[in-house]
């Protein structure tokens, strides 16, 4: 009798030899293997089995195993399938990798290769299917800081709530999102909740290396493979291994590195430059672009077949106009580090610089919010940032409609008044003017302004305007 936490696996090959040899291997590593000679076979197995991870050859005779992959998948059955081949093609991992195939290998495998494929597989299998552990759950319910990531709106609780689901899979994450919107931390926060954690978590940013160094960057060299290698030097995935390596920016890399990427990804392994031995390749690989990853593809610009290796698991980062929510939060968290940076008391924004943050876009994401408050903190002098002190991109701000224009006004005059005086001078005669456009009303006025009431009621308190 079977123990009931002994995982059932299914083998789907034409060879008697190679079913008997899968048999052999996962019943030493303690799992219940089934096997079938073909693919009809193999689904009156799973009608009338439970099983737990499926390993298929792809060429076999009545039904390929992609078929095959395509069969389950629309009988609704999300078992994980691993396929296997001796005639390996480009084409055929787009294909299995499009149809949902956890992996894709090429006889002949090592061992320890497959070995540790199966767990991983099952691994993701347990954590999509089991509700989070409890450091998991603690995690998620900091919504103000996850993993250094500041955010409590529902989009960043939903990107949480997946780092939290997909770190301990192994799973190879393509991340997507604008520049600033924080992609390598997302990408520290899947290596730091994941079993890798206690290795190494390795960054690579692909544009700053040049094609002719990226193989003994990422690779290594040995000495005197070429000219200038006095010593031998140990590469990027080395070093990271065991652990995670961030390849950031992978849209920049060049075709010939899309290729030597594919194969060390297909491969688990790699030579440096020079040398003949082969180094396992036993690392997790995040990436991160701020290209839409799909449209390369469509474009030619980037391998189909290497993009749905990375992308096992695609995550998007929303930019922070689309979640507004977070921009007092984030200011917080920003005030608080820079106002000890610079030795500073500032403790807050008026309601009215916050409102001027919460109306503008921010095409840097997070990053300019950084910047923005990082120098208004540095040019304020008191304990709070007026709106004259913080800095937005032109380009990005409210414009005051040309009908709001004052032909009076006298440039001179605003230099010898100095910049607080004139600004506060040019606004009550804006807002003055705009009153009695809107025949007094205030809510029009604010409108005509594009500030919001509760501003431009203060404003009028402020300046007394009748």
């Amino acid at each position: 009798m079977e123990l009931p936490d002994r995982k059932r696996l299914l083998v789907v090959d034409d060879e008697l030899s190679m079913r008997e040899f899968l048999q052999i291997l996962l019943e030493k590593e303690g799992y219940a293997a089934l096997t079938a000679a073909n693919t009809s076979t193999a689904l009156s197995i799973l009608q009338q089995e439970s099983v737990d991870l499926i390993i298929s050859d792809i060429k076999m005779p009545g039904g390929s195993g992609l078929s095959f992959l395509e069969q389950i998948r629309s009988l609704g059955l999300q078992t994980p399938l691993i396929l296997i081949t001796a005639y390996a093609s480009p084409e055929d991992a787009v294909r299995a990798m499009k149809g949902g195939a956890f992996d894709y290998i090429t006889k002949p495998f090592n061992v320890a290769e497959i070995k540790a494929i199966i767990n991983n597989a099952l691994h993701s299998c347990d954590a999509a299917s089991q509700p989070l552990s409890s450091a998991q759950t603690r995690a998620i319910g900091d919504s103000n800081n996850f993993q250094g990531i500041i955010g409590q709106s529902p989009e960043m609780k939903k990107i949480f709530d997946l780092i939290s689901r997909i770190a301990p899979t192994h799973a190879n994450v393509l991340i997507q999102g604008e520049s600033g919107t924080g992609k390598e931390l997302v990408a520290q926060a899947i290596h730091n909740l994941s079993k890798a954690a206690s290795h190494k978590f390795v960054p690579i940013v692909c544009n700053a290396i040049p094609e002719s160094l990226f193989e003994s960057e990422v690779f290594g060299h040995v000495k005197g493979a070429f000219t200038g290698a006095l010593a031998t030097k140990t590469g990027l995935f080395a070093e990271a291994n065991n652990g995670s390596i961030f390849l950031d920016e992978v849209g920049e890399l060049t075709p010939l590195i899309q290729t030597k990427l594919l194969r060390i990804i297909q491969e688990r392994e790699f030579k440096p430059v020079g040398s003949n031995e082969t180094i396992k390749a036993n690392v997790r690989i995040i990436s991160a672009s701020n290209r839409d990853l799909e449209e390369e593809v469509i474009a030619k610009r980037f391998r189909e077949d290497l993009f749905y290796r990375l992308a096992v698991v695609p995550l998007r980062v929303p930019p922070l106009r689309e979640r507004k929510g977070d921009v007092p939060l984030l200011v917080d968290h920003f005030l608080k580090k820079y106002s000890a940076l610079f030795g500073k008391e500032v403790t807050a924004l008026s309601s009215y610089a916050m409102e001027v943050l919460l109306e503008y876009d921010f095409p840097g994401n997070v990053r300019e919010l950084e910047n923005i408050i990082e120098r208004g903190v540095a040019l304020e002098n008191s304990n709070i940032i007026l709106p004259e002190s913080l800095t937005l991109a032109a380009h990005k701000r409210k414009k005051i409609p040309p009908s709001m224009e004052d032909p009076s006004v006298n440039h001179d005059g605003y230099f010898a008044m100095g910049l607080d005086d004139a600004v506060a001078c040019l606004e009550k005669k804006l807002i003055s003017q705009a009153l009695r456009q809107a025949d007094g009303s205030k809510m029009k006025a604010a409108e005509l302004l594009q500030v919001s009431f509760r501003s431009i009621r203060y404003k009028i308190k402020k300046y007394e305007i009748d």
